[in-house]
């Protein structure tokens, strides 16, 4: 059935509706039961893509501002949950305390940088969002709340997917030997590979721990198999061969690296809230879609942001190795890229010809296309399913933010 999906038009989504389903379906289910790189950066190079990809951030802002229908008046969905998302960095202080300075200097050091907190707000709003949702229980006749309230626990779950995604960049800067992370010097540049990797554990635990206090078997499983996906992610990463250098397998790979945590999460709070099935599915298929989605954009963002709006240096996917949507629809149109890719793009021919190639195939549109597609399809399941209040309309602003950011 997988093998037959993947030969359809959109393999490309199909394929992770049927694979991500099994984890959904199985948790449900029990749910149901319980009611419960190189260095080549000379300036030759750098003339050669000031020449030769000038258009590329035009292109990108083109592409990202394609006209898309906003089935609502726009709003910030940050603003909407600021009073909560001050409360989870407050939160933090607690989360990281331990009798050691040096470690909870290192594990809380992205924690206090403030950002946009993306996740958190999604889980958040997420939370808003069903619990507002008519019948949640299966007999039940109650109406939309038009002010719904957010429980305890989902807020302390928004925090448990904040420290499990800091806990993720803290292991991936040291695979990746990265040396800045949102703009300032990565936890490894400053405190060395061995605690930034403990600083990272140290944090899993802690978000472990809260997750146990949650009293909430399903809740527990599914943000266990995140931490799983998290890591079979990174490996499929690292590892190249033949079988590799395709697009279900780099879907594959974002799903388990960016999507899982997202998705998980969504489908999490509306498990904690009692909500029915329908509503838990639509939940999972939205954080899906708009983790894929975001993805995809930052993938596109490689190429075309600059060092200082990224937050980390330009090209580092492509100087790693790491094969990405834009050099995968390229590779459609000129094969011989693959080569360059079984070497990681060791020699600067190899990267000047792909970024010509990208440049060319338009992988760069193609993958911010995709990037729309997931992001419909994600505001097309809650519209569907959740009742209009202003949360459902943050969660549909979301997803165009994430079309629409530069860095």
């Amino acid at each position: 059935m997988l093998r037959a999906a993947c030969h359809s038009k959109y393999a490309s989504i199909k394929y992770f509706e049927i694979t991500s389903q099994l984890v959904y379906r199985r948790v449900y289910r029990c749910h149901a039961t319980r009611n419960i790189v190189s260095n080549f950066s000379s300036d030759a190079f750098s003339q050669f893509l000031n020449n030769t990809f000038l258009g590329f951030s035009k292109k990108m802002q083109q592409a990202a501002t394609l006209p898309f229908s906003r089935d609502v008046d726009s709003l910030n969905p940050f603003k909407l949950v600021a009073k909560e998302l001050s409360g989870i960095a407050k939160s933090f202080e607690e989360a990281v305390a331990i009798n050691h300075p040096v470690l909870q200097r290192a594990a809380s050091y992205f924690l206090h940088i403030t950002g946009k907190r993306f996740r958190p707000t999604i889980v958040i709003l997420m939370a808003y969002a069903v619990n507002a949702t008519p019948s949640r229980l299966a007999n039940s006749k109650q109406s939309v709340d038009s002010s719904p309230r957010i429980l305890p626990s989902q807020l302390k779950l928004a925090e448990i997917t904040e420290l499990i995604h800091v806990a993720s960049l803290l292991h991936d800067d040291v695979i990746d030997v990265a040396d800045s992370r949102r703009g300032v010097k990565s936890v490894n540049a400053l405190f060395g590979n061995q605690l930034s990797v403990l600083a990272g554990d140290f944090l899993l635990s802690r978000a472990s721990v809260s997750l146990a206090r949650l009293r909430n078997c399903d809740v527990v499983e599914l943000l266990s198999t995140v931490i799983e996906h998290l890591v079979h992610g990174e490996v499929l990463q690292m590892t190249v061969d033949d079988n590799k250098d395709n697009l279900q397998v780099y879907l594959q790979k974002t799903f388990l690296k960016t999507a899982s945590l997202i998705a998980n999460s969504c489908q999490a709070v509306a498990l904690l809230s009692n909500c029915r099935e329908q509503v838990v599915k639509v939940a999972f298929e939205y954080g899906r879609h708009l983790g894929l989605a975001y993805q995809l954009v930052d993938d596109a963002l490689d190429f075309t942001g600059s060092s200082t709006s990224l937050g980390k240096p330009a090209l580092s996917d492509i100087h790693q190795g790491t094969l990405t949507a834009p050099v995968l629809f390229a590779m459609e149109q000129f094969p011989e890229i693959r080569e360059y890719a079984k070497r990681r793009f060791k020699y600067s021919d190899d990267i000047s010809k792909t970024l010509l190639a990208v440049e060319k195939s338009k992988g760069i549109e193609r993958t911010l296309e995709l990037a729309k597609e997931h992001c419909s399809l994600a505001k097309q399941r809650i519209l569907e399913t959740l009742p209009d209040t202003s949360y459902r309309s943050a969660l549909v602003e979301m997803a165009d933010f994430v079309l629409t950011r530069n860095k």
